[in-house]
């Protein structure tokens, strides 16, 4: 039996060319995955598809197994809001759901109880809180309830003061962030304050409960996003649960009126919402300012621009026209500066929801 023609049969679903298969699973694996595999062998052994022998008993087992079928075993019981990882996600994300899916069998129905951990309406614990006012991270006891539709964290062990903090979920995000952050467990949970994005910086010592507090905030979504918008197919609602930005990094800024100096600035963009959002560094609590990002049939562009003033210290110009305002940025390289205007044109070119503009109409009325 011929080797490539059965990688070729059953080639895994989410990557183009697979280059290492557990041959105990019996599934094809991209490089990323194939090291979380190595730290289970008494479930997962992994063996190169072009480097390493392949005996035939081990051609035949592939064979008979699969991607495909494997999957409909070990995915049979994923709940909806769960998040299953993309091929550049960060290392625990993928790692997480490697172990969840084979080592803890939590989606075959053996151990659905694993499942109430992130899916029961309540969830609780402590995290390590960076402060608001230094980089200290400090514990923080954490407490997330469907019923009350909330995320409040406590200062202190003495609940009964009160919490720091209460979050509503209809305003809740979160996105691992472990650069950022400093630490591979690193979460940012972000939510409206006062018309303005607040952040909060937290991770945890363990791989799996941070991804349990992530999956139980997606949970706590899902129930509130199922209820308020009643949608036909979980298909509309995935995409609200939690989002990522698609850009993030430096660029310079100036006022309205353009004669203002221009400062650096960390700019988030998110395509869900359609906001760029600008803080002084990338760890700071609260926005400075946000921007709508329109269609181009609704008057919004962006265009590359040479700097007409010798106020900025990087040359790499950015222009965005909005219907209300023209605004300028600066990159300092020409790569950053390809990068953000594919970005832009990205958010452009998808269509403007009911949602956003209701957004665009807050936003517009705020700041006139």
């Amino acid at each position: 039996m011929n080797l490539a023609s059965c990688i070729f049969a059953f080639l895994f679903s989410f990557f183009s060319e697979p280059d290492w298969a557990s041959y105990k699973l019996g599934v094809f694996v991209c490089m990323s995955c194939s090291g979380t595999h190595r730290d289970l062998p008494n479930i997962s052994r992994i063996k190169s598809i072009r480097l390493d022998n392949w005996e035939d008993d081990l051609v035949e087992f592939m064979r008979r197994h699969g991607n495909s079928t494997v999957k409909a075993h070990y995915e049979k019981f994923v709940p909806a809001f769960y998040y299953r990882p993309k091929q550049h996600d960060c290392v625990v994300l993928r790692e997480q759901w490697i172990r969840a899916k084979y080592e803890r069998c939590e989606f075959t129905g053996e151990h659905m109880h694993l499942q109430k951990i992130y899916s029961s309406g309540c969830y609780e614990g402590t995290l390590w809180k960076k402060g608001k006012a230094n980089k200290q991270f400090l514990k923080r006891r954490f407490v997330l309830s469907e019923k009350e539709l909330t995320l409040v964290y406590f200062n202190k062990d003495d609940l009964s003061r009160g919490p720091k903090a209460v979050i509503p979920v209809r305003d809740l995000n979160a996105s691992f962030q472990p650069e950022k952050i400093g630490h591979h467990h690193g979460l940012q949970i972000s939510y409206v304050k006062e018309d303005h994005t607040r952040n909060l910086f937290v991770y945890h010592e363990s791989g799996q409960v941070i991804v349990n507090w992530f999956n139980a905030i997606r949970a706590a979504r899902y129930a509130y996003l199922k209820m308020t918008l009643s949608p036909p197919n979980d298909s509309e609602l995935l995409p609200l649960l939690t989002r990522s930005s698609i850009k993030e990094g430096y660029m310079e800024k100036t006022g309205p009126k353009q004669r203002e100096p221009f400062k650096r600035r960390w700019f988030i963009l998110c395509s869900v919402d359609r906001r760029l959002l600008y803080f002084k560094t990338p760890m700071d609590a609260l926005e400075l300012g946000a921007v709508f990002i329109g269609t181009e049939a609704h008057g919004y562009s962006v265009r590359e621009s040479v700097p007409k003033r010798a106020r900025c210290k990087w040359r790499c110009g950015i222009v965005v026209e909005t219907p209300n305002r023209q605004f300028v940025f600066m990159c300092d390289r020409e790569q950053e500066q390809r990068e953000w205007i594919g970005a832009f044109r990205e958010v452009m070119a998808l269509p403007m929801l009911p949602q956003h503009y209701a957004l665009e109409a807050d936003m517009s009325r705020r700041k006139s």
